[in-house]
C-alpha cells in the first residue's frame, strides 16, 4: 500500500511541476514581457524536439518491444485521432469574433487557454503512461511537456494581457490550466491499473498523440514566421533530450 500511495504522489508531483510550466511562462510575460519572435520560436521547436525525441527514442521502442502489434498499431492511431478530435472541438466552439479589438483579443487568449486546457489531460495521461513503464520515460515526458507548457502561457497571457486584461485574474486563468495535467495524471494511472495487459496500447497512444500534438501543432506554429531558427530549437531539442535518454538510466 505504501508503495501504491508513493507512486500516486510522485505521478501527482511530477505531472503539477509540467502543468505549473503554463504558470511559469504567464509570469515570465508578466514580468519581463513579450517575447521575440525568434526566442518563442527557439522555445516551441525546443519543445517539440524534446517531444519527438521521447517518442521515437522510448515510448515507440517500448511499446513495440511488447510484441502486441496491433495494440500498436490502433492505439498510435487513437492517439493521432484523440488530439485531432480535441482541435475539432475547439475549433466548434468559435463563433463569429467581435470587430472591436479588445474583444478579439480577449476571445483569442480565452480560447487558447480552453485549448491548452484540453490538450494538458491527454499530456497527464502520458506522463502516467509513461511511470507505468519506467520513472525515467515518465520523468522525461514531465520535462518535455514542462518545456512545451512554458510557450503556450506566455501564448495565452499575451493577447490578454493587450487586451488590458487585470493581472491577477490571467494569473489565475493559467493557474486553472495547471491543474488539467495532474488531473489527466491521475485519470490516465487508474486507466493503466484497470488494464496492465494493455500496456503496449497506452504506450503507443502516447507516442500518437504526441507526435500529432508536434507535427501538427509544435512544429507548424514554430516556423511559421522563424524557419532557422525552429530548426535550431527543434534540433538542440531533440539532441539534447537524446543524450538525457540514454545516459540518465545509467546515473
Amino acid at each position: 500500500m505504501n508503495l501504491y500511495y508513493q507512486s500516486i504522489f510522485e505521478l501527482l508531483y511530477i505531472s503539477t511541476i509540467a502543468g505549473l510550466a503554463t504558470t511559469a511562462g504567464c509570469l515570465i510575460i508578466l514580468k519581463l514581457g513579450n517575447p521575440t519572435e525568434r526566442v518563442l520560436s527557439i522555445l516551441l521547436a525546443g519543445a517539440g524536439g524534446v517531444m519527438l525525441a521521447i517518442t521515437v527514442l522510448d515510448l515507440i521502442p517500448a511499446s513495440l518491444s511488447l510484441k502486441q502489434p496491433i495494440q500498436f498499431i490502433t492505439g498510435y492511431t487513437a492517439g493521432i485521432l484523440f488530439i485531432a478530435i480535441a482541435d475539432r472541438i475547439l475549433h466548434a466552439t468559435q463563433k463569429q469574433i467581435p470587430t472591436n479589438r479588445r474583444n478579439k483579443l480577449k476571445r483569442l487568449g480565452i480560447l487558447i487557454a480552453s485549448g491548452i486546457a484540453i490538450h494538458d489531460i491527454p499530456e497527464g495521461m502520458v506522463i502516467a503512461v509513461g511511470q507505468e513503464a519506467t520513472g525515467n520515460i515518465g520523468m522525461l515526458i514531465a520535462i518535455g511537456i514542462a518545456l512545451h507548457n512554458l510557450p503556450e502561457g506566455m501564448a495565452t497571457t499575451t493577447p490578454l494581457i493587450m487586451a488590458g486584461i487585470n493581472k491577477t485574474k490571467i494569473l489565475f486563468l493559467n493557474l486553472g490550466i495547471a491543474i488539467f495535467t495532474p488531473i489527466g495524471a491521475i485519470l490516465g494511472f487508474f486507466a493503466m491499473e484497470k488494464a496492465n495487459a494493455s500496456l503496449a496500447f497506452f504506450l503507443a497512444l502516447a507516442g500518437g498523440a504526441m507526435s500529432c500534438l508536434v507535427f501538427a501543432q509544435l512544429w507548424p506554429l514554430a516556423r511559421e514566421n522563424n524557419p532557422r531558427f525552429a530548426l535550431i530549437g527543434g534540433t538542440s531539442g531533440f539532441i539534447i533530450f537524446f543524450f538525457i535518454s540514454t545516459f540518465l538510466p545509467h546515473i
